[in-house]
């Protein structure tokens, strides 16, 4: 190979790492766009979701995608992994303590998940954009949150890991919930009532 091929490689390699750092960028601009707001969401052939009157989408058993694998570290310094609750209903809430549509629902969740641990329940936040844990750990202490979160502070981390065309998170708040089986089952984009919240739970509860 001659040196004038390889010096041309380089920067080849150059441009297609930062065309994906771009990428990546692109798609937190996005979420960053919509955060603390009503996301857009529809049914479609492609994503094969309906929306319910309530705000959330759902997903038929059959044509439910695999959750991606969610694991880092918690916004307490802990190690958290999506693979060790295998088998339970997991509900994930993507939110920030700046965010007030987050702080509106918090009551909502820490009260659900509480209630709803005992029949295979596991709800687990992702916190993004805030630029330190403690007001991360303020939030979830002055709101009693009994779970965890995952810290990420830039949004792109975790929330980059769903599926594209899934039922993925494009706002904040948003909540994904995840059936016994590990396929995305519902979807909500911006915050939920106590009750809205309770149906999303309940419908995968009732599942066999």
């Amino acid at each position: 190979m001659s040196a004038d091929r390889s010096a041309d490689r380089v920067p080849r390699r150059t441009r297609r790492r930062r065309l994906a750092l771009l990428a990546a960028g692109a798609a937190v601009a996005s979420l960053t766009l919509s955060a603390c707001g009503d996301g857009a969401s529809g049914g479609s052939a492609q994503t094969r979701f309906v929306q319910g009157e309530n705000g959330i989408d759902t997903v038929k058993p059959a044509d439910r995608q695999d959750a991606p694998h969610l694991s880092g570290e918690t916004t307490r310094g802990e190690k958290l992994d999506l693979a060790d609750y295998q088998g339970k209903i997991i509900i994930v809430n993507v939110w920030g303590s700046w965010c007030d549509p987050c702080i509106a629902e918090a009551p909502n969740f820490a009260k659900v998940a509480r209630e709803t641990k005992g029949k295979g329940v596991q709800f687990i936040g992702i916190n993004t954009r805030d630029a330190e844990k403690a007001q991360a750990v303020g939030f979830e202490d002055d709101h009693k949150v009994p779970y965890p979160s995952l810290y990420d502070p830039t949004g792109g981390r975790q929330i980059l890991r769903f599926p594209k065309g899934s039922l993925n998170p494009q706002a904040i708040p948003s909540t994904i919930a995840i059936d016994r089986h590990g396929k995305i089952a519902a979807r909500s984009l911006g915050p939920l009532t106590e009750d809205d919240l309770r149906t999303m739970v309940d419908q995968l509860v009732a599942e066999k």
